[in-house]
């Protein structure tokens, strides 16, 4: 028989009639012939009201006792739940997180999965019941009651697909699939019948509301189909798989998020260990830095800057302040009205000129970049929040993201049923697991570094540098726009070896156009490469790579990330021991090792 694992949202059982709505989509599937687990967050803005109630009480109230209070609203929905499909003339049992045995780490607010019990959920299931099981919750070896974190729902559903061999995991929302953007910001947003994994990864990490970056993390994993599908209509949805929606597309989709801080640190010792220092302290403090750009230094100082979310700045501005008292910057500066505008796709890593078309639609809308970083299927623009919107409207539409493509799969009808999972595997997944994977460790020697240094910083600055670029037939790989001290923009990029002569006197050309700045380069450089699944969930990779790095005596000359790749920018020469440094530093995690 199949099992179906199915998660309702909060708004999908925002009231009692929409409980009874769900209650019928299970009551449906199991009178198919599918076995049922249901995973139900808390009631509409019940969460809200729970966060409202303890500020009211405290001013800091403790992550502990904030997990037993937000725990308490899928306690409520599950309850509900199972009456209403007991009123419905069938079978039903809630279960907490803790009923059905979901092991977490004791990191209140935040909690990592470690283990999940299957015995009690897979003996309800073959007594004829439809397992309801609290969402965004799990116990630690003290048995104290953990939190997920924001998507923790999401989460509890895809792992337990995992560990319950599921054939597939629907997730009812209140969108009826997945959009090329979010069609609440764009209406003009399409809906996409198919998209990858890798590419919802990044969109979900960039402020894709549909679904949490660590529950797609779980089904890359362990091979789950997701299938997002309305609470509300019958509309087919969207499958989460391996395959993009399209080969011939370089773009899939865009983002936006909107609340964003970026912190900048001028003037730091451009030498092995100080972005160690740095980031140490803020992973130290659970903190998921994403937006990190560095540039080539310039008289031994260089600039750094990240972006994290909004409402962690002052946590973080604390960690840097630890650091400042070591690295010792000549400033340290932070913008809490900024916003990140994003494009991802898989095509981007074979089809040439996206980020160039990408810069050139927000020169020509008037937008100015305050800061770019790139990965193999990801564009990332910082623009202050007042751009945001517009932003977004105009890579969509330079794009055709609204266009279906010609190559685009049919409309889905069914779902795809993956390949039965060997049991040892199962066993091995209910062991640490939310660890980290390490998929690869890379050496590209074929690089060359350049920079473009104190050019004016206005609309347009990047569409000029790469149109000049773009127009001598040069393939550019990680791109890195930092704004430095008196407001004037740092272009980095790299390119290989091959180019690096045309790619130095096109730079001439621009700064030559532009009556001010500076061109530098190095011919010889080399990319280092950490592949895995949530490496930004898993604040502590980029942590490990510089201490690796760091100990071996090696300077990081640029840094690119994304959800699923670190990249770092090192000299020629210090390549092969950078390599060996970390594959050292992740050989546990490193798969097929």
């Amino acid at each position: 028989m199949s099992l179906i694992v199915q998660k309702f949202g909060g708004t999908s059982v925002a009231d009692c009639e929409k409980i009874v709505a769900a209650a019928r989509k299970a009551i449906r599937a199991q009178r198919e012939g599918h076995q049922v687990v249901m995973v139900v967050s808390a009631m509409g803005k019940n969460t809200d009201v729970l966060v409202d109630l303890a500020q009211q009480v405290s001013d800091n109230p403790p992550a502990r006792e904030m997990d037993m209070l937000l725990s308490t609203g899928e306690q409520v929905s599950v309850a509900l739940m199972a009456m209403a499909i007991d009123a419905l003339g069938s079978k039903a049992v809630s279960l907490t997180g803790a009923q059905i045995g979901i092991r977490t780490d004791s990191t209140h607010t935040k909690a990592r999965i470690r283990s999940i019990e299957t015995s009690r959920v897979k003996q309800l299931l073959d007594e004829g019941n439809i397992v309801i099981a609290a969402g965004f919750q799990g116990i630690d070896e003290n048995l104290n009651i953990t939190t997920l974190g924001r998507g923790g729902s999401d989460t509890t559903a895809v792992a337990l697909a995992a560990v319950l061999d599921a054939d597939t995991c629907e997730i009812y929302t209140d969108v009826d699939g997945v959009y090329t953007t979010d069609p609440r910001v764009l209406p003009d947003a399409r809906r996409v019948p198919q998209i990858a994994y890798d590419e919802m990864l990044e969109l979900a990490s960039l402020g894709a509301g549909v679904m949490h970056s660590r529950s797609i993390e779980f089904a890359k994993k362990f091979g789950v189909p997701i299938h997002v599908r309305s609470s509300f209509t019958d509309v087919p949805g969207t499958l989460i798989v391996h395959d993009p929606e399209s080969r011939t597309r370089p773009v899939s989709g865009a983002a936006i998020t909107k609340k964003e801080a970026r912190i900048t640190l001028e003037g730091i010792p451009d030498e092995p260990g100080v972005s160690l220092e740095l980031f140490r302290r803020i992973a130290a403090k659970a903190i998921s830095v994403d937006m990190i750009v560095q540039n080539i230094s310039k008289d031994g100082k260089a600039n750094i800057s990240f972006t994290v979310p909004q409402n962690e700045l002052k946590v973080t501005l604390d960690a840097v302040k630890q650091a400042s008292e070591l690295l010792q910057p000549e400033n340290v500066t932070f913008d809490d009205h900024v916003s990140k505008v994003s494009v991802v796709g898989l095509g981007m890593a074979t089809l040439p000129g996206v980020a160039n078309k990408m810069f050139q639609v927000l020169s020509e809308a008037g937008i100015n970049i305050q800061a770019i970083s790139t990965s193999e299927i990801k564009i990332s623009v910082l623009v202050s929040q007042a751009d945001a919107q517009r932003a977004l409207q105009a890579v969509h539409n330079g794009f055709e993201l609204d266009v279906t493509p010609e190559d685009s799969p049919a409309e889905v009808s069914s779902v795809r049923v993956r390949d039965v999972t060997d049991p040892a595997i199962v066993v091995q997944r209910l062991r640490e697991m939310e660890d980290l994977a390490i998929d690869d460790i890379e050496l590209d020697r074929s690089q060359s570094l350049l920079l473009v240094r104190r050019v004016p910083d206005h609309p347009g600055i990047a569409a000029q540098v790469f149109d000049a670029v773009a127009a001598k037939g040069i393939n550019i790989d990680v791109i890195i726009q930092n704004v430095g001290r008196d407001d004037c923009a740092n272009v980095s990029f790299t390119c290989p070896v091959a180019d690096y002569e045309k790619a130095f006197a096109a730079l001439e050309e621009v700064v030559k156009e532009m009556g001010e700045g500076e061109v530098e380069g190095n011919r010889e450089a080399a990319k280092l490469t950490v592949s895995g699944i949530g490496l930004r969930s898993h604040t502590g990779v980029g942590v490990r790579m510089f201490q690796a790095l760091s100990s071996a005596g090696i300077n990081v000359d640029l840094i690119s990330t994304s959800e699923v790749r670190v990249n770092v920018i090192v000299d020629e020469h210090e390549g092969e021991p950078g390599l060996k440094a970390l594959q050292a530093a992740f050989k546990d995690v490193l798969l097929d090792t």
